[in-house]
This record gives C-alpha cells, structure tokens and sequence, in this order.
C-alpha cells in the first residue's frame, strides 16, 4: 500500500511539474516554425501563477458549480495519472482495472462540458455542445483499445493492458496496426489542438466553454488541460510503445519523458501544420475513426 501511495505521488507530481514545461516547449516550437522568436519555454508557468493571483470574479450562471468543476477537472486528469504507467509501473495496479480507467478519463472529458454549462453564456453553450459531441465518438476510441489490448492479453489488469497488450504476447498482429493509425490519428483530437481545436476556437466561439472563466478557475482548468496531454501520451506510450518500462526505474523513467516530450512536440507540429477544420468535418474524420477503431476490435476477436 505505501509502495503504491509513493508512486501514485510521484506520478502526480511529475505531471503537474513538467506539464506546463512541455506547454511551455510546444508553445516555442510552434513559434520557430512560424519564424517568430516566441514566449519562454516558463511562460506557462509564469501564466498560471499570474491567473492563480488574480480576483476570482464569478460571472457565470451558477459559481458553485463552475468552482466545482475547475477542481474536478484538476482531480480527474491527476487521478488517471495514478493509474498510468510513467516509468514506474501502475501505482494503482492492484486497486483498479481498465473499466475504471476508462471512467475516469469520461470524467476527465466531462468535466470541460460541466464547465461550459455552468458558465450558461452563448459561447459557451455552443462550446458545451461541441464538446459533447466529440465525448460521444472519441472516448469509444479509448475504450476499442483498451478491449483490444484486454482480448489480445485475456485480462483487464491495467499492469498487463498498458504494456503494449494491443499488440498481443509481444508480436505484430493486423488490429494492433490498425489500432496504431487510429489512435496516431486520434491523438491531436483528444489533445484539443488543431486541425480538431473546433471545441475552444478562439476565432469563432471565444474559448468555448471556456468563455466565462478568468482567474484560479481558469488556471485550474488550463491547468488540467496541459496535465491531460502528458496523461493522454503516456497511455498512448502504454498501449504502444511501452519498450523500455520492464528496466531498473532509474533507466525507465527518463526513458518514458523522453516518449512523452516526443509525442507532445509531434502534437505541436502537427498542429503548426494544418489549419482548423469546421465541425462538421471533425465530425466526419471522427466518424471514420470510430469505425477503424471498431474494426480493429473485431479483428482482435478473430485473432488477427
């Protein structure tokens, strides 16, 4: 119990230390490739402390509940970071499975919509239902490898799940591939970066649900945002490239920042890369990869 207490700990406090580290690095990419000098790589630390000092005015329909979500959005992100290896296994390993898992992360993506309804300003009620939209069809893309990984090991200990199990007893099977592109597809939408940032575009609907937030509330929720891309790629790193986990920590723990500084600056390049895209679109891609992911899923039945 207090090994699991230690690890948990030490996941929550490497999220929450080089989360806005790895903002902060995506933020100067982007600006190198757009030939501009761009902020320094603390400045998203130097943001959330200047929100964090601000008046915590509330503006919006119900305050209680706004105040309530920016910490469960917090909560939620730094929950799954428990249950997610980062270089020192599972802490929670042996008090949770993958069914939780996937409920915490719904959580996670829930929360943003929580927000946005209790804001109740126009923006962002079209913030909320956009981002409801993209719950329904991209949480099941999770959920598809986490039942592919549990078909292929024949178990939902997150131990086993999260050690590249969607690949199957160590070898290269059709719907792990398959699951592979679908989830490198699938990774800037759940990072909410574009071409899929349709849930928080400031161009067209003023951040969203995010519309009616200033001060802690929105430091709490940015916050969470940058903890859920470190979160995100260490379980993508999980499921998929989790070579390297099975050495002495002192070893497999840089290793594994290492896998997670290069999917977030993929992340950001892909993002530099291409414009945003309307909702319908997003809809439409998200649509085809709902059905990739559950193609998969129906291979890794038949054992391929």
């Amino acid at each position: 119990m207090i090994d699991a207490v230690v690890r948990s700990l030490a996941n929550v406090l490497a999220v929450m230390a080089l989360a806005p580290l790895l903002d902060g690095l995506m933020r100067k990419l982007v600006a190198r490739i757009h030939s501009r000098q761009g902020p320094p790589i603390t400045q998203s630390y130097v943001d959330l402390l200047k929100l964090l000092g601000k008046e915590d005015i509330e503006s919006g329909e119900v305050p209680a509940a706004q105040r309530a979500s920016a910490i469960l959005a917090l909560a939620s992100v730094l929950t799954a970071a428990c249950l997610t290896p980062m270089g020192l296994g599972v802490p929670l390993a042996r008090y949770a499975d993958g069914i939780l898992l996937l409920y915490v992360l719904t959580l996670c993506a829930a929360t943003t919509a929580f927000a946005g309804l209790a804001a109740g300003s126009p923006y962002s009620m079209v913030g909320v239902s956009r981002e409801m939209m993209a719950v329904v069809v991209l949480e099941p893309l999770f959920a598809f490898a986490v039942l592919v990984g549990a078909v292929q090991s024949h178990t939902l200990r997150l131990q086993v799940l999260l050690d590249g199990s969607v690949y199957g007893g160590g070898g290269v099977t059709v719907s792990g591939i398959l699951l592979l592109i679908v989830m490198v597809l699938g990774l800037q939408a759940y990072a909410q970066k574009q071409p899929f940032d349709t849930t928080e575009a400031e161009t067209e609907i003023m951040e969203g649900p995010l519309a009616e937030y200033s001060g802690p509330k929105l430091a709490l929720l940015r916050y969470a945002a940058m903890a859920k891309l470190v979160v995100y790629a260490s379980l993508f790193i999980g499921l998929f490239a989790p070579w390297g986990a099975d050495l002495a920590a002192v070893y497999a723990w840089p290793i594994h920042w290492l896998k997670v500084l290069a999917v977030v600056l993929g992340v950001a390049l892909l993002a530099t890369v291409h414009a945003r895209i309307r909702i319908d679109q997003a809809l439409g891609r998200y649509s085809a990869l709902l059905a990739a992911s559950l193609a998969a899923l129906v291979l890794a039945v038949a054992g391929y």
